[in-house]
């Protein structure tokens, strides 16, 4: 079996080739075809998780290439995992952010949509040549904002075998373990939502809910203390009777958030660019075989832990659980059949089968129609390259700004990124 990966140069590389090692021969993998554009990149990293093979005895081939047809050609699975820009454009959407006064972070409000207008053509493409070289292939997808870019891989490219990832369900799982001092295989969690919009429901530990007893805990005063993950106010804990995932912070958090990121020394674009500086001298260390301890500080922790787990079910038909990004199908009451959504699935060869999820109360269902209203529009605004929708998209966003300050702020985000919007 031959696996594509599309955005092979990524620091985050080594962490998906150590998984894929562990289970080559359950995978039946023969081969894992690293495809960059950025050559130098490629030739570091690629070259690094060639002696990582190497050293494990070689389960299976590495081949690095430019030529992304030549990737795909024959996979069966393709992940993709690019940031069109890299890290620049990113630290760019942060200070886009921050030149008006918003949140600028790389997958919500303004700085997630100008990622979202860059990514978006080329996911498009990527999903012309797998139609063309690949059609049977299922397209693993971790590039972000996720969930969006998973929306316009169902619902506008018409791509049927296609989940979306993210670590921060399988994040918070591991918090609550920790927290709770059980393994985290003992804890199950109904996760409900959007990616980065989401919340956990219920929480069960080896099959006892014990989701009133964790919901006290973290209402009271010193609950958000302990578990800085989840940093929102108790009383909001208490009304939403949920735990937000921590990304909903920026929603709830807004004012305090943006605060906080007006007074750091540092974005977390300049931070990322200085680990990947130390991580890319290490990969060079021609005796390195392994991958090293700095990869933790690049963040997506479990990403590989995830992306593996999906592609062993759909091989291996395991019927495993996992919150993955998938049409909602019913999952979650109020919300189209349409809609991708973020919610525990069922995954086995068929796919990914959404569980039902519980009906979102007013307030999360007001957040979650205006984020995918805001999503739609964007993706309708690459695929047309419209400047209306984009202005809609802009001021729809629940991060955006009002509709009388969204002129000059998508202007500027036009010129910064060069997008081409008629």
């Amino acid at each position: 079996m031959k696996i594509a990966v599309i955005g092979g140069g990524s620091t985050y590389t080594p962490e998906l080739v150590d998984g894929f090692i562990a289970r080559a021969k359950k995978l039946g993998l023969t081969e894992l075809a690293l495809m960059d554009i950025d050559e130098e990149r490629l030739s570091v990293v690629g070259t690094f998780a060639q002696r990582m093979v190497e050293h494990a005895g070689r389960p299976f081939r590495v081949s690095l290439t430019t030529d992304r047809r030549a990737a795909l050609d024959g996979a069966a699975f393709v992940s993709t995992q690019f940031r069109v820009g890299k890290q620049p454009a990113r630290y760019q959407d942060e200070l886009l952010g921050l030149r008006h006064g918003l949140i600028g972070q790389e997958t919500t409000g303004i700085g997630g949509m100008a990622k979202a207008l860059r990514t978006l053509p080329v996911i498009f493409s990527i999903c012309e040549d797998m139609d063309r070289y690949c059609p049977n292939a299922w397209l693993i997808n971790f590039t972000n904002p996720s969930g969006l870019v998973t929306e316009a891989i169902l619902n506008f490219a018409g791509r049927e075998k296609a989940v979306g990832l993210c670590n921060v369900p399988i994040d918070m799982k591991m918090t609550v373990a920790k927290h709770l001092r059980v393994p985290d295989e003992a804890v199950d969690m109904d996760v409900i939502g959007l990616n980065h919009l989401g919340w956990v429901r219920r929480v069960t530990v080896n099959g006892e809910d014990v989701t009133a007893r964790l919901l006290h805990y973290l209402a009271s005063e010193e609950g958000p203390k302990n578990i800085p993950d989840v940093d929102f106010k108790p009383e909001l804990i208490e009304a939403l009777q949920a735990v937000p995932l921590y990304y909903n912070r920026y929603y709830y958090n807004t004012e305090r958030v943006l605060a906080l990121l007006q007074a750091k020394p540092k974005t977390r674009a300049q931070e990322v660019m200085a680990v990947e500086e130390t991580l890319l001298a290490k990969y060079r260390d021609p005796d390195l075989f392994t991958k090293p301890e700095e990869l933790n500080l690049r963040g997506g922790a479990y990403y590989s832990k995830i992306a593996i787990d999906v592609i062993d079910a759909l091989v291996n038909d395991l019927g495993i659980v996992h919150a993955v990004n998938v049409r909602n199908q019913g999952a979650i009451p109020g919300l189209p059949d349409r809609f991708v959504v973020e919610t525990n699935c069922t995954i086995g060869r068929d796919g990914a089968r959404p569980r039902s999820a519980g009906e979102p109360d007013e307030s999360m269902l007001a957040l979650l129609f205006q984020a995918k209203m805001y999503e739609i529009l964007t993706i309708k605004a690459a695929l047309h390259r419209s400047y209306a929708y984009a202005l809609k998209a802009i001021f729809t966003n629940p991060l955006g700004p009002t509709a009388d300050r969204a002129k000059p702020i998508l202007d500027d985000m036009i010129a910064v990124n060069r997008l081409d919007l008629k």
